[in-house]
């Protein structure tokens, strides 16, 4: 007689485990520990089988499996048995597909790509990865398999992007996606790579190269700072920017433990620097200075420029430049000044006063391609880096028309440096007002 609701319910436990017969080789285990379970018995081959169904729970928990619910299980494992395949392997396969399935999504295969690419990445570039794939890419296509995504989905996320004036970046977001695929194709996960098909749909753009600053234009923005009525770090950081013309992120990360202003020195760890090279910046008088009045403001947080949101990190991209902004020298209409611009104003006036290449590019920490020049470490050039520093520092209150007694390098044919006399006049050369 099959089974019903009522006689489960009523079904207490015994010493031994016995059986509750319903139909069709159902029946349900109640063991001695009350459990309650649902097996379905076959024959392949001439051999007896069962097969595991699922547990009843009275309370009906998480898991629990009804009447009705083994019936449909056990109707299902009879058409398995029919073609010789046994329920259990059956159940096994699907579940091995599912994680397979799972594990092919965009986003579980993005993941993992990062996973494995950023051993050998910075924080800050794998932050920045895992941002982009957020934002732009896992709400279009995260959740589907690799091999269900078309260049049409491709192109479609780029031509988005592109549609609010970030060509470039639609374009390193290809780039990434083709990587992703690629990653996905050797680990069996993806048989092509649509982001390679439309590769060229969108364009870069021409590069906008950092503009230099005229002495006259850059007497113009120091005075303008003089009375920028703005955040008094921010504005202490935009001087900083020019009297030691380090790249944004290496300002607005920079950490009070990486200064020693007795002996006015910067050192900059080399997971904070592009080419992962630490990086020594000399401090002239007046950047001691000017550190010393910021101190006052933030040196009781660990970074120079705390965020205000959360003074456990650092202020954003978009303060400096803001700043720039508010004076009139980025934006619609203007020079089109932004902070980046300070290394290629100092670069541009060094160069024109006689300092050597070699020190001017050493002390922007540029990455040299050379063989011969690729052998130097962190500390090359170091006197001549300090006198330039000085000399940079200087040659700024000059222009301001605050001469000092100015230091420089003269380049000679050799790669020998030789100081410039002190008190020399930058005028004729720099065109200063």
């Amino acid at each position: 007689m099959p089974l019903n609701h009522l006689a489960i319910l009523a079904a207490k436990p015994r010493s031994k485990p016995y059986k509750l017969t319903d139909a069709g080789g159902l029946y349900l285990e109640i063991r001695p520990s009350g459990a309650k379970v649902w097996r379905y018995r076959y024959r392949i081959e001439q051999k007896e089988n069962q097969y595991t169904i699922g547990e009843f729970f009275a309370d009906q928990r998480e898991g629990h499996i009804s009447l009705e619910r083994a019936r449909r299980a056990r109707d299902e494992a009879r058409i398995l048995v029919k073609k010789g395949v046994h329920p259990l392997y059956a159940r096994r396969e699907a579940v091995r597909l599912q994680t397979i399935k799972q594990d092919s999504t965009f986003k579980a295969v993005a993941k993992e790509w990062i996973s494995r690419k950023g051993e050998n990445w910075s924080k800050r570039h794998t932050k920045i990865v895992k941002r982009a794939l957020e934002v732009e890419i896992f709400p279009a296509i995260g959740a589907r398999p690799m091999d269900s995504i078309s260049p049409v989905d491709i192109l479609q996320i780029l031509q988005n992007i592109s549609g609010r004036g970030a060509n470039a970046y639609a374009c390193t977001i290809r780039q990434w996606l083709a990587a992703i695929f690629h990653y996905a194709i050797r680990t069996l996960r993806a048989t092509g790579n649509p982001a390679l098909v439309v590769r060229g749909a969108i364009v870069r753009g021409k590069a906008q190269h950092s503009k230099a600053l005229s002495p006259k234009e850059l007497k113009h923005l120091v005075l303008a700072l003089q009375t920028y009525r703005g955040d008094p770090g921010t504005k202490l950081g935009l001087r900083l920017m020019l009297l030691t013309f380090v790249r944004t992120i290496e300002l607005r990360g920079a950490c009070w433990s990486e200064f020693d202003l007795e002996a006015r020195e910067w050192r900059i760890p080399a997971e904070r620097m592009k080419m992962r090279e630490p990086h020594i910046v000399p401090l002239s008088r007046q950047a001691a200075e000017l550190l010393r009045e910021l101190h006052g403001i933030t040196g009781h947080r660990e970074f120079l420029f705390p965020n205000r949101r959360n003074p456990k990190t650092y202020i954003s991209a978009t303060v400096l430049n803001g700043a720039l902004k508010r004076l009139g020298f980025l934006g619609e209409n203007t020079i089109g000044f932004s902070a980046h611009g300070f290394r290629a104003t100092a670069s541009t006036l060094l160069h024109e006063v006689g300092f050597h290449p070699d020190v001017i590019e050493r002390q922007l920490a540029h990455q040299n391609r050379s063989q011969v020049r690729a052998s130097y470490n962190h500390a090359t050039y170091m006197a001549e880096r300090q006198t330039m520093m000085q000399a940079w520092a200087d040659l700024v209150d000059a222009i301001l028309g605050h001469p000092s007694n100015v230091v420089a390098l003269s380049p000679r044919t050799t790669s020998e440096f030789t100081p410039i006399q002190s008190g020399t006049n930058y005028s004729s050369s720099t065109g200063m007002p």
